[in-house]
């Protein structure tokens, strides 16, 4: 008798280059950077379909969590061929957003070969920081009618791989560029396609969050070019000379199209494609639920853990609103999530984005019909989902219980509440754990190198050589953001008995925005030796 064959997941060893990115298939095999790669290829297809000749070009820099688009991208090139998709990655996260910015202006200058060329920017958090005056301009400048930009800015939540814990969305919003939230990698595919159509027609670049969790899982994703069916709406009116970049173009002009029409054009194609949607409802509901993202999967566990499934959601009363896009928040949508709710919970990691927005979309309603709006604080001012880490499942079913006892008691819920209560009881008691510092890999020149003379001062800064600011063997003093290092002692030596000092500098490091600060300190005089660390 022979066994039943049982599926499995294919390993991402054994699935091909072929199998990711070949075009006879509706799905593949990806990982949420695969996803990024794939994202242009399938836009491609789609202006294809539609009978334009249009190209892509790909520019950022790597970082946690988008640490091996670089290398995807160059593994693909012989299929990114194919589809007249150009990468080449900047030397630093601003220099990148401006060649990017470029391909946007491709057919105001004599000679296009192409209808259009859609960009994609990526880079870590702090890289979204140093390019905010490169960002701000060509958003302004705005995108082309077939081109679009999507800027993909890897956040780290937890500060797992930081040197302060990364939120884009406000940075996102200071530039007035709307913001897409993908909750797995299906919808950084989905969403990626949006943002690109989105882009060229309300004329702004537009934000795609990524995070650790969606860009190193892998799932059989859907691929098909035509499983996205965009509606450009038809009530908003949009400026006779429209919105796309032109040259000449003056600063004045380019403000009254970013805040008269760009940011209503993109709320108007969020309601008109459906991006944000109530998943659940209830024929009487009290308590609405409104989240994106990683948060509206943490939700559903939560959900999972509490034995909360769409019939006892309705029972209860709840309302599930799943929003993808954060900012700016659609005001038609919203209302209709909320109309005839008691109380609206809002679940999003770090501070207020949604609920801020929230809040300020019902203050006119009357008082007995606006709902009580809490998140970060309940109605009391007291905590209740921390703006601090992440969030977890257990946190939020914690919180989901505690309201929803007002509407519907439950000793199954109650004991189910016990069991995760117990579990993070359990997780929190003090353990006896041996204390094991990061430190260099075996043969690692950083080794050696970061060894300086018994009595020296050396400064740390970012790169592998950031683990000397915490080792007994190597010390490093502190240390700044990408590209100050050394700069500090500008401000310091003055004041100081210290005569000297040394500074770490990795290789890439100095080639990215390194080289500025030793020009600083050998402007400012100082006594600096600084040390290039060249990682081979």
């Amino acid at each position: 008798m022979t066994s039943p064959k049982v599926a499995t997941t294919p390993k991402l060893a054994d699935v091909s280059l072929d199998d990711k990115y070949k075009l006879d298939q509706t799905k593949a095999y990806l990982t949420g950077i695969e996803a990024l790669v794939r994202l242009p290829i399938l836009q491609h297809q789609r202006d294809q379909e539609r009978g334009l000749n249009t190209a892509g070009f790909v520019s950022g820099y790597r970082g946690s969590p988008l640490g091996t688009v670089d290398q995807s991208m160059w593994k693909a090139k012989k299929y990114l061929d194919k589809h007249n998709i150009t990468f080449v990655p900047g030397i630093n996260e601003d220099l990148a957003a401006t060649a990017v910015r470029g391909s946007q202006e491709v057919g105001l200058l004599p000679g296009s070969k192409f209808d259009g060329v859609f960009g994609m920017w990526y880079g870590k958090g702090p890289g979204l920081d140093r390019s905010l005056d490169a960002f701000r301009h060509a958003n302004a400048a705005g995108t082309s009618k077939f081109g679009g930009v999507l800027a993909v800015v890897g956040d780290d939540h937890g500060c797992k791989s930081s040197t302060y814990p990364y939120q884009s969305e406000h940075v996102f919003m200071s530039l007035s560029m709307p913001i897409l939230a993908p909750a797995n990698v299906q919808e950084v595919l989905d969403l990626g396609i949006y943002g690109w159509e989105m882009s060229r027609y309300c004329g702004s670049w537009v934000g795609l969050k990524a995070i650790t969790e969606n860009m190193d899982s892998a799932i059989s994703a859907e691929i098909n070019p035509g499983r996205i069916n965009i509606k450009i709406p038809e009530s908003f009116k949009l400026p006779e000379d429209g919105v796309n970049v032109r040259w000449p173009d003056s600063p004045l002009a380019q403000e009254e199209r970013l805040n008269k029409f760009k940011i209503y054009a993109a709320r108007v194609f969020a309601l008109e494609n459906d991006l944000n949607r109530i998943v659940i409802n209830s024929p009487d509901a009290k308590l609405g639920i409104i989240t994106s993202g990683k948060s509206y999967l943490d939700v559903m566990q939560a959900f999972d853990d509490l034995g909360i499934d769409e019939e006892l959601a309705a029972e209860i009363g709840i309302r599930v609103y799943k929003v993808g896009m954060p900012w700016p928040l659609e005001p038609v949508k919203t209302h209709e999530f909320a109309d005839g709710l008691d109380e609206i919970l809002v679940v999003e990691e770090k501070r207020s984005v949604m609920e801020d927005q929230l809040t300020g979309q019902l203050y006119n309603w009357p008082v007995d019909k606006r709902p009580r709006v809490i998140g970060e604080y309940d109605e009391h001012g007291h905590d209740l989902l921390t703006n601090l880490a992440e969030l977890t499942p257990a946190m939020i079913a914690r919180v989901i219980a505690q309201r929803v006892d007002k509407y519907f008691t439950s000793k199954t819920m109650q004991k189910r509440v016990e069991f995760i209560n117990r579990k993070e009881r359990k997780l929190a008691k003090p353990r006896k754990v041996s204390e094991r510092n990061a430190m260099y890999c075996s043969g690692c020149p950083h080794n050696t190198s970061t060894a300086v003379p018994d009595g020296s001062i050396a400064g740390g800064g970012i790169g592998c050589h950031y683990m000397s600011t915490t080792s007994k063997n190597r010390p490093a003093h502190n240390f700044t953001h990408m590209g100050g290092e050394g700069v500090t002692w500008t401000g310091i030596a003055p004041f100081t008995e210290t005569k000297h000092m040394f500074q770490n500098l990795g290789d890439g490091t100095y080639f990215h925005s390194g080289i500025l600060a030793i020009r600083q300190s050998v402007a400012s005089g100082v006594n600096i030796t600084y040390k290039i660390l060249y990682n081979d």
